[in-house]
């Protein structure tokens, strides 16, 4: 399929009506004050559906937000001090008005249609600061987006702060691992990519339960089949050029922001990844 070819993302539209839920039930978690206008009727009815399936997902959706919310704001604040917010694959993310920081500089990443789909929803926005952004479109299966993110005005000469949430399970591994290459040679050792991750079962649909076929299958019927998993990331990170790799599964994650821990909740299976090329300098 040609990139001009591919639909818009349903499942961006999906997580945005989750994300938009998990403001209203879990605020600690997670601030979105544009989800709900942004998802519509189209979003809820998506979300209601994937409920069937894996009751969970909003709070999955209000986890992953805190932790990736956390991070950026951590990274573009000293003794960090990082001035350039990369978001691959952006979907709907807003983090670019919610994150806002003087002199830090976001830029976001996603296939041609997804970003044109997501800018008309933006411009219908009252009061939405639509410039907040910098905006490259790029396929990630067959562009450099690395050469789309200069052309925008990216530096790869400064450390860059780099969220790609939500995007690997539906890439190939070669994908991912032209991504991964791509950033540890071509940014600034300094930079940090944060992502998330599924266990091999779910992706490559290998697990012996019906309930994964059932929500595998319902993923992939929103335009993006879900392609890649691992249950252990650390040698493919190696292998491409990182040297300061932490996971951390999402019932971890949980834990630690909702002093929650629910085995069916099954969290353990998904993993969020920080790393650099460059390890942070130890205490002194």
């Amino acid at each position: 399929m040609s990139v001009e070819a591919r639909p818009k993302s349903s499942t961006a539209v999906m997580v945005a009506s989750y994300r938009a839920r998990a403001t209203e039930r879990h605020a600690g978690l997670c601030s979105d004050p544009w989800a709900a206008s942004l998802a519509g009727d189209e979003g809820a009815a998506l979300a209601q559906r994937f409920d069937a399936g894996f009751p969970h997902m909003e709070l999955w959706i209000a986890v992953r937000t805190a932790y990736l919310d956390d991070k950026i704001r951590r990274l573009v604040a000293p003794p960090h001090d990082v001035r350039q917010v990369v978001i691959l694959g952006a979907g709907l993310d807003t983090r670019a008005a919610r994150l806002a920081r003087a002199g830090v500089r976001f830029f976001e990443v996603d296939q041609p249609a997804t970003q044109a789909d997501k800018l008309a929803r933006l411009r219908a926005l009252a009061g939405y600061p639509i410039d907040a952004a910098s905006y490259a479109a790029c396929d990630f299966e067959h562009d450099d987006f690395l050469d789309r993110l200069v052309a925008a005005g990216f530096r790869t000469g400064e450390p860059a702060a780099i969220l790609w949430e939500g995007v690997v399970p539906y890439l190939t591994e070669d994908a991912v691992r032209a991504t991964l290459r791509r950033i540890a040679s071509g940014c600034h050792p300094r930079s940090t990519l944060v992502f998330d991750y599924l266990m091999r079962r779910m992706a490559e649909g290998t697990s012996v339960r019906p309930k994964d076929h059932e929500v595998r299958a319902q993923v992939s019927s929103y335009s993006e089949p879900v392609r890649f998993g691992t249950n252990d990331v650390l040698p493919m990170l190696y292998e491409e050029g990182f040297r300061h790799v932490r996971t951390i599964s999402f019932d971890e994650c949980c834990l630690t922001l909702t002093g929650t821990y629910a085995r069916e909740r099954e969290f353990r299976f998904q993993h969020l990844a920080l790393c650099s090329v460059t390890p942070p300098p130890r205490p002194t």
